[in-house]
């Protein structure tokens, strides 16, 4: 059984962001071997959430045993989800055009040599945004195919929704749909 971290990087509860989360786990859910057991085995953690603080760039998870964080918050949750996953997804509204800071937060904390222990080979992407201006998610998803390209993850899929800024805009849309499709699919 393979292992799906799914971090969700908004605060608004029940909000765009988190529904499309939620869609894409189910599509997950939904797909048994031959006996009816899951394939997969979901864990979703709302950064957002949690207490997570700034990476300080210290640097000293390079300079002692151990390669762990000097900070000891919410973000050892996450290093022990990241240990046991094998597919990531990014999930996070658009603020001004690059992800919430929470989830930057959290990203920024992967500056560190434990994230070369991590077994992760795919990688999804699921963002919502209020704009609709056609280069709405560009930063994100260059940042995002760096990243890929560094780590050498696979890209399974993105779900980029524009024009959602309300809660629940987004269950106007096809997204949920098209972000359960693309769980089912991984």
């Amino acid at each position: 059984m393979s292992k799906v971290l799914i971090l969700v990087g908004s605060p608004r509860i029940h909000g765009n962001t988190e529904l499309l989360a939620e869609a894409f786990a189910e599509g997950v859910r939904k797909q048994l071997d031959c006996n009816g057991n899951p394939l997969h085995e979901v864990e979703i953690l709302n950064v957002a959430r949690m207490n997570i603080a700034h990476c300080s760039g210290c640097n000293t998870c390079f300079s002692h045993e151990g390669i762990a964080c000097a900070r000891h918050d919410d973000m050892d949750k996450v290093y022990a989800a990241l240990a046991r996953a094998e597919i990531l997804v990014i999930a996070s509204p658009v603020y001004f055009y690059g992800i919430s800071s929470q989830m930057a937060a959290t990203i920024d904390r992967l500056h560190t040599p434990l994230r070369n222990t991590f077994h992760i080979h795919k990688a999804c992407l699921l963002l919502c945004g209020a704009a609709t201006l056609p280069d709405l998610f560009n930063a994100i998803t260059t940042q995002y195919e760096m990243v890929l390209r560094y780590f050498n993850i696979k890209d399974c899929g993105r779900v980029l929704v524009p024009g959602v800024k309300d809660k629940g805009d987004i269950q106007k849309t096809d997204a949920l749909e098209k972000a359960h499709k693309l769980g089912a699919s991984i």
